[in-house]
């Protein structure tokens, strides 16, 4: 068997451990299976939902859950789960694309920082240093107060903060792996340092970014929940599970509280689906266990 072909079955075998083990973890296939349910309603909700968006019926206001609206209906009169759905698209695509866009940027300065050393990692590590010690929250208000509440703005900013944690995780995997054998061996073949972070590097961090990636949407969905319930973050007539809340925060006890419960429940859901992934991937890629 050639070289080439043997690293591939090596590669393929290990992609099949992989595989294995987050088929065996119970919690880890509920998780996704829900998250996959939850994206599937929310952003085909044009064809899940029993009712338009936004569709009022302001002669039947507000009323109780029942066959006709699963979830009951606001107070203009519109199906509450139809709402949840469709508000669902925005949350968990904000969630989505903060988590690719701050794990891109983590892992890619987290690499050059551990593989450079030098000012390029004093200055990466630094700034990487201050954006943590900031609260979050405030910074993040502040911040939307001045540029606006559009989504775009909303996955700016959120990435703008989101990258450290990652960035922090592969330098020091990186540090490691820049000593080992194969690492050397590029080195003395010639090869750049960009590709031996690109080829040699990056592939052995898969398995930490793939788990910090999921952790970061439930971290994501969180914090735009967080700010739109608070009032700096999606703004009418676009919803948000988050700003759901928010216009439901009084409702506590009254007749109209499952107002509140619905998008606090789709919220929970969420970040339980997403950890549980997020074990399950961790245990996954763990190579001191057993196939």
């Amino acid at each position: 068997m050639k070289p080439g072909t043997a690293a591939a079955a090596k590669d393929m075998s290990q992609g099949r451990i992989a595989v294995r083990r987050f088929a065996r973890h119970r919690m880890a296939m509920a998780g996704l299976l829900t998250l996959v349910a939850l994206m599937v309603c929310c952003f085909g909700a044009h064809w899940v939902a029993a009712y338009p968006r936004n569709a009022q019926d302001l002669l039947l206001g507000p009323t109780p859950p029942s066959a006709a609206h699963w979830l009951g209906t606001d107070d203009l009169g519109r199906d509450y789960l139809s709402e949840i759905l469709y508000a669902g698209r925005l949350s968990l695509a904000i969630g989505l694309c903060v988590a690719v866009l701050s794990t891109a940027i983590g892992t890619l300065l987290g690499a050059v920082a551990g593989f450079a050393r030098g000012w390029a990692d004093e200055v990466i590590m630094r700034v990487t240093d201050l954006l943590l010690i900031v609260p979050a929250i405030a910074v993040l208000a502040l911040a939307l107060q001045g540029l606006g509440s559009s989504p775009l703005t909303i996955i700016l900013v959120l990435t703008g903060l989101g990258w450290t944690l990652i960035a922090r995780v592969v330098r020091s995997q990186v540090l490691s792996l820049r000593e080992k054998e194969f690492v050397e061996a590029a080195r003395v073949l010639g090869a750049s340092n960009l590709r031996i972070i690109v080829r040699h590097l990056l592939p052995n961090l898969l398995g930490v970014v793939v788990v910090n990636m999921s952790l970061t949407v439930a971290a994501a969905v969180i914090l735009e929940s967080t700010l739109s319930f608070l009032g700096f973050g999606i703004q009418p007539p676009q919803s948000s599970w988050g700003n759901m809340l928010s216009q439901a925060a009084g409702l506590v006890g009254t007749s109209k509280s499952y107002l509140l419960y619905a998008p606090g429940v789709a919220i929970l859901l969420t970040v339980l689906a997403v950890n549980f992934v997020g074990d399950g991937l961790r245990d996954a890629f763990d190579v001191q266990r057993r196939p």
